[in-house]
């Protein structure tokens, strides 16, 4: 039997996700998590600060609230902290920025979400001076998302996903099955490695940045690749929020229907939400959310499915070896086991247990703490992409899998949401508008 190495319990990024969600979560639960700077939907300066001069103070609490969960993490890992903290003001500051500017009006009506702008700051520093050494010890890209997504499992509650009956996972399924099987067939055609691949087609198929993630920490593939495939999901993102409404409103597209074929294809949960408000209807927005968060589901199964196999296939070194189980537990992602927990926490304690009020007001918590995470963490991938290597990679193929991909996508959910939700076979949930 092999041994258990307890030490990894305060060791390992991936434990420490999950133990800093958790803070986070019992500090929104007990009433004293701080919610952070408030911005306003603003065309001048006065109305992105609806709090006034306390915005300060309340952008510097936040700052040390981030700061110090990511030093108690850092410390137990032995990394570099006394460069950590004046690198974080930058990114911070950045992350800070692009949520300002995802504020403003123009930019807001759009769609062109915080995320963007982290990511396009990021790019801006990396693909014209370059990464200074002296910021890297707070480029800590892995470790701001994964914390994010504990905190995103807060948020995802059974009784949200029942609202949409079983059409929504239904749904889900019948899309991630084709569209992953797809995306990963054409990138092995196309040359690219098994664990590149798996990690590409999970990023189509499921929720781009967090099933990216999940998936490459399953296969234990290259972070480089990761953030790769993390960079074209943004960049499609963009293209599909601008594209996709308009279309869906050309065709006259019911709204449940239209919201459930955005949520079903654009890969990203905060671009899913952005292209139902450009939708300017309750009903395709609240449709585009609960589809998006019956894929947000699947990501624990197919980090697990992942895990299995590329412990089983990929690392098994002969014919005759088997691969323990507890093989297959150290390579499972630990911050996905944070994420179901903390939505089990959520669904079957604050909801029933708490009431209403309570949960609408942690579950707001926890959202605002997943978007500070990601931003930092978008930031990062900003700071670690080279524009010219992204074009180049593989010499363009892994880009055009992932544009084949996503286009197979789009036309397959499209087929799958005229079944399931235009009322042609059966009659669907329909939420109201």
């Amino acid at each position: 039997m092999q041994k258990i190495d307890w030490s990894s319990l305060w060791n390992k990024e991936d434990w420490w996700a999950c133990w800093l969600g958790f803070i986070i979560l019992i500090l929104a639960m007990i009433g004293i998590l701080p919610a952070g700077p408030k911005f306003g939907t603003w065309s001048t300066i006065d109305q992105a600060f609806p709090s006034g001069i306390a915005t300060i103070w309340d952008t510097l609490i936040l700052f040390v609230i981030l700061a110090v969960l990511s030093l108690i993490g850092l410390i137990f890992m032995k990394k570099d902290i006394k460069r950590f903290v004046p690198a974080f003001i930058v990114i911070f500051a950045l992350a800070w920025l692009a949520v300002f500017i995802g504020k403003q009006s123009v930019i807001n009506a759009w769609g062109l979400e915080y995320v963007i702008w982290a990511l396009i700051f990021g790019l801006l520093i990396s693909n014209t001076v370059g990464l200074p050494g002296w910021l890297k010890p707070a480029v800590l890209t892995e470790y701001f998302i994964k914390i994010g997504l504990v905190c995103m499992g807060a948020t995802i509650l059974f009784s949200i996903i029942l609202k949409a009956g079983g059409v929504g996972m239904l749904q889900a399924l019948l899309v991630v099955a084709a569209v992953w099987f797809f995306t990963y067939w054409l990138g092995r055609r196309f040359g690219m490695a098994e664990r590149f691949s798996s990690t590409m087609a999970t990023g189509v198929s499921i929720c781009g940045v967090s099933a990216s993630i999940a998936a490459g920490g399953a296969v234990e593939g290259d972070p480089k690749e990761t953030s790769y495939i993390i960079a074209w999901l943004l960049v499609g993102a963009v293209i599909m929020i601008v594209v996709m409404p308009p279309i869906a409103k050309a065709v006259n597209m019911p709204t449940n229907m239209a919201g459930a074929w955005l949520g079903g294809t654009i890969d990203n949960t905060g671009a899913v939400v952005a292209a139902g408000e450009v939708m300017k209807s309750k009903a395709s927005l609240d449709t585009a959310a609960l589809v998006k968060m019956a894929q947000n589901i699947l990501i624990g199964f197919a980090a697990f499915f992942l895990a299995v196999w590329a412990t089983l296939k990929l690392d098994k070194k002969s014919a005759s070896e088997r691969p323990s189980f507890m093989e297959i537990w150290y390579r499972f992602p630990k911050f996905i086991v944070g994420f179901i927990i903390a939505s089990l926490i959520a669904s079957l304690f604050i909801e029933p247990v708490m009431g209403s009020q309570a949960t609408k007001t942690i579950t707001g918590l926890m959202t605002t703490y997943r978007t500070w995470f990601f931003a930092l963490c978008f930031v990062c991938i900003g700071l670690e992409t080279n524009f010219k290597e992204l074009l180049s990679v593989g010499g363009g193929k892994p880009a055009a899998v992932y544009w084949i991909g996503q286009s197979f996508n789009v036309v397959w959910t499209l087929l799958i949401v005229w079944i399931l939700w235009s009322g042609a076979f059966f009659v669907p949930p329909i939420l109201p508008d």
